[in-house]
């Protein structure tokens, strides 16, 4: 019989395993404060504020149940079904893995011996008239009832690849106290004894056909006291009252976040009783002169299924529910807690692009570098831009000098020529009509005065043709004379060319003609033309400084 039960409890649990599985969830928020009590607060805060490595334990909830199953005692006497029992616990995490549970249960087993006693009688049995040489069956009924406080060891609420179970085995361990009272059906409806050698004679043939005849025989009334302790042992009430220790296994499987459904097995050791069946010794069959009886302590196993429900606000689910590890992982996949350190990535020469993508790690300081951290050279000369002085030399005039400025050959053609023009001016030819020969023009944006960078190249060629040709004056003419705004932009244009010629091409400043507001021009375009034979201020005030465009 306790085969088949074992079988049956293996087959509910496999049927609620594989329907668990998916039942599975993300644990609480570990950062909520409202689930952590005000005892552990400290820790909570220290924690959030990266002070200290370890979440404080959240507040979690009790779980109260109600079973119903099976009591069976291991005894003397085999035991037969149906039996009933109920219990009920409240049960407490302390943590992810114990927790404590109290308990009490109710029960009602029975047991009936299909073999025949015909000595080794107990008192109350040869109180009630049979004597050694007749035949007893031996049969019980015992009422049951014990409270315990166990301990629960969690198995599998640590998973190293999921939030979490579905289902959560454990181990119980417990002790407490066992009080029963056992009584037997030796009596008929009259009174009397029963004569149980009408069945097979006083001999058992086989199991099935004596038990069918003791359950005609027998009224099930169970109207006689039981052996019991007497004075040994302690009494409650009418019941014999003894300690016990308790081991057990179950499996339970969550239906929500507050009901579960629990399947236990727990075998019960009450300490030092042979009697819970109501029968010191085993049934020997007939006693010889030398035959020896000796006791053998009775236990009961209590198999039951049962509803649980977790109680308590603030609190997160049971602990043997919840995986310990699901913290870790969760921040280790999608931080929302860890404090990471500001990345510090080299940058040996200041540049702005650091070590491991510069290609030119020793880059002077104050040099524009390209995005692989290399110096900018516009013209290709072989000096950086920010040591060239000439920003823009012609590949024609290439190669260059240390400075960056390089030297364009005259055409042959021309080579006499020029000769002839550089003696001249060297004898102070030129004072009218210098021969600088044509300048390029400066281009500005839609109501733009900002020089661009290719505007700024252009001044600096004209600026190295002034420099070559130290007898010129240029006239510097800029456009528009429709409005005040148009003459004030126009003045404006050529003061930022003259400007940049002075101050950093290092250009004298009365080598200028200050022109602005002239007629027929592009108002966006400031044109340079030789002066020498012009005459004109070269500084002029702002016709209209209250118009003036800001930069």
């Amino acid at each position: 019989m306790a085969s088949k039960k074992y079988k049956i409890l293996l087959g509910i649990m496999c049927l609620f395993m594989s329907a668990s599985y998916a039942q599975v969830g993300a644990s609480y928020d570990v950062k909520d404060s409202s689930l952590i009590p005000a005892k552990r607060q400290p820790q909570h805060n220290e924690w959030l504020n990266n002070a200290y490595p370890f979440p404080a334990k959240p507040r979690n909830q009790w779980e109260i149940g109600l079973k119903f199953g099976v009591p069976t005692v291991f005894g003397d006497v085999p035991a037969i079904f149906p039996t009933f029992g109920v219990g009920a616990h409240v049960r407490k995490a302390l943590g992810y893995v114990f927790s404590l549970r109290g308990q009490f249960m109710y029960g009602v087993a029975k047991g009936l011996n299909w073999k025949p006693r015909t000595a080794g009688f107990s008192q109350p049995v040869l109180a009630a008239g049979y004597k050694n040489g007749d035949v007893v069956y031996d049969n019980y009924k015992s009422t049951i009832k014990d409270f315990d406080l166990q301990g629960v060891i969690s198995l599998n609420n640590i998973r190293f690849h999921k939030a979490k179970t579905g289902f959560s085995i454990y181990g119980i361990g417990g002790l407490g106290a066992t009080w029963f009272k056992t009584k037997t059906n030796i009596l008929n409806s009259s009174g009397a004894r029963y004569d149980f050698s009408t069945i097979a004679g006083g001999v058992y043939k086989d199991r099935k056909t004596t038990k069918k005849a003791l359950r005609n025989l027998l009224d099930g009334s169970y109207e006689t006291d039981a052996e019991n302790e007497g004075v040994s042992k302690s009494k409650l009430g009418s019941n014999t009252l003894v300690f016990n220790l308790q081991t057990g296994i179950g499996v339970a499987f969550r239906l929500s976040n507050k009901f579960s459904l629990g399947i236990e097995d727990v075998l019960t050791h009450p300490i030092r009783t042979d009697l819970l069946d109501g029968q010191r010794w085993q049934n020997t069959g007939v006693a010889g002169a030398n035959q020896v009886l000796t006791p053998d302590y009775d236990t009961y196993n209590f198999f039951s299924v049962g509803l649980n429900y977790n109680i308590g606000n603030k609190a997160v689910e049971p602990l043997w529910w919840l995986n310990p590890l699901d913290y870790a992982y969760n921040e280790l996949n999608a931080p929302r807690h860890m404090k990471f350190p500001k990345p510090v990535l080299d940058d040996a020469d200041g540049d702005g692009v650091t070590d491991q993508f510069d290609h030119e790690p020793n880059t002077p300081a104050g040099c524009p570098v390209d995005s692989h951290g290399v110096s900018r050279d516009t013209d290709g000369d072989g000096v950086p831009d920010c040591k060239d002085k000439e920003l823009i030399t012609p590949t024609q005039c290439q190669p260059v000098d240390a400075d960056g400025v390089g030297k364009c050959p005259p055409p042959a053609c021309c080579d006499e020529l020029g000769k002839k023009v550089d003696s001249m001016m060297k004898n102070g030819w030129g004072k009218k009509g210098c021969g600088i020969g044509d300048l390029p023009s400066v281009s500005f944006a839609a109501r733009s005065v900002t020089l661009s960078n290719d505007a700024k190249a252009v001044l600096a060629s004209v600026a190295e043709k002034m420099r070559n040709n130290p007898n010129c004056k240029v006239a510097v003419v800029g456009y528009g004379e429709s409005s005040k705004a148009a003459q004030q932009l126009s003045w404006d244009r050529v003061n930022a060319v003259i400007k940049y010629l002075v101050e950093k091409e290092g250009i004298s400043e009365d080598r200028f003609i200050f022109k602005y507001g002239q007629g027929e021009g592009d108002g966006n375009t400031v044109d340079l033309k030789d002066g020498s034979d012009e005459q004109g201020p070269n500084t002029v005030p702002a016709p209209h400084p209250n118009l003036r465009k800001k930069k």
